[in-house]
């Protein structure tokens, strides 16, 4: 079996430990005598699977009882639209923060149904940063205020939750159980499972219970959060594999020291590259202002981008995959999430430094 560390940005990595054990499971169960991919998501045996992972989910981020989980299929574009019909009634002010290429799709998708107010924006300084929160333009009557707490494309993050007086919504797929947070401040999070979680097609969304029920008239029914609350992420058939895959992630994240182990070991690898990036006299650089920089996605470019498609091919000669950047930025990015060991990372900087040393 070949090998590689993979930088990808999602579908990502997923934990060695995890993908043993789902292959051990795969055609039988716990001695079921099948798949998950094979039972009924209202029999005993996933009831057990989805029980346990919504467990073990609401101890890592230690969310409160005021809170409900919800297993959702689609990916995070089902949300952009979720999220103003079931927290905004026609006609309200929503306020949103533009810090890049996800925070655009959400602020465009929420324009279909209210009146979107942009709090404050990074495209003047190229989102190579996060506004300064003192000069956020709030609305005085939000019905939410909503950010993307980390920019996948172009390695923002935000080192901080914002202070808001209206509802706090966040898009968190991309660095979710990356660090410990106070979930009591938010309405809701949500993110897409494929970057920290588990395989696409599942998404999580945590929902203070007081926001349920609110959805304006005309939401369709599978856009209604309080629909899947009442069924227990069951109203219709869930993405049963994928919710067991969250499953087996969850546990190895409990096992590998929470979140806060995997904050310690995400800000060693991260330390590790942007010193790399940093220190290479310029032949690399990273153009993201450093308290801002992501911990889970590292964009940078070479001096002399003639060299690109040499470095992706003796990268990939090293079983380093995955790194060509986003087409809307290019360059190269390191995806770099809790399941990227820190020997990936590793390998990665000292194939940086031997590429700088030919080339250079």
């Amino acid at each position: 079996m070949t090998q590689v560390y993979n930088f990808s940005s999602g579908p990502a990595v997923l934990p060695r430990e995890v993908m043993l054990a789902a292959q051990s499971e795969l055609v039988d169960w716990h001695g079921s005598g099948m798949s998950v991919m094979e039972m009924s998501h209202r029999g005993r045996e996933f009831t057990q699977i989805i029980t346990e992972a919504e467990a073990d989910l609401r101890k890592l981020l230690a969310v409160p009882a005021s809170h409900r989980i919800l297993f959702l299929p689609g990916g995070a574009h089902f949300q952009f639209a979720m999220v103003p019909l079931n927290l905004a009634a026609e006609g309200d002010t929503v306020d949103y923060v533009n810090t890049g290429h996800w925070s655009k799709i959400a602020i465009k998708e929420a324009r279909r149904y209210a009146k979107v107010n942009i709090a404050a924006s990074g495209e003047e300084g190229h989102f190579t940063a996060i506004p300064d929160e003192a000069d956020w333009q709030r609305s005085d009557n939000a019905a939410y205020l909503h950010y993307c707490s980390n920019e996948t494309i172009g390695g923002v993050e935000f080192p901080y939750i914002p202070k808001s007086d209206a509802t706090l919504v966040c898009d968190m797929s991309s660095n979710i159980l990356s660090r410990p947070i106070d979930v009591s401040q938010f309405g809701l999070i949500y993110a897409g499972a494929q970057k920290n979680i588990g395989p696409s097609g599942l998404t999580i969304a945590i929902v203070r219970e007081d926001l349920l029920g609110r959805a304006r008239p005309g939401t369709p029914t599978m856009l209604d959060y309080s629909v899947h609350a009442e069924a227990d992420s069951l109203y219709n058939t869930p993405p049963t594999f994928g919710i067991y895959m969250a499953g087996l992630v969850f546990k190895w994240l409990l096992e590998q020291g929470g979140v806060a182990g995997a904050e310690a070991r995400n800000i060693e690898k991260a330390a590790l590259l942007y010193e790399t990036v940093d220190t290479s006299a310029g032949f690399y650089s990273c153009p993201i202002e450093k308290p801002f920089r992501s911990r889970m996605n590292v964009p940078f470019r070479l001096a002399d981008e003639s060299l690109d498609d040499a470095f992706l091919e003796g990268a990939k000669a090293r079983g380093l995959v995955q790194l060509k950047g986003h087409r809307s930025v290019g360059g190269m990015r390191a995806s770099i999430y809790n399941a990227m060991p820190l020997e990936g990372v590793k390998a990665l900087c000292d194939y940086m430094r031997d590429f700088t040393r030919s080339h250079g």
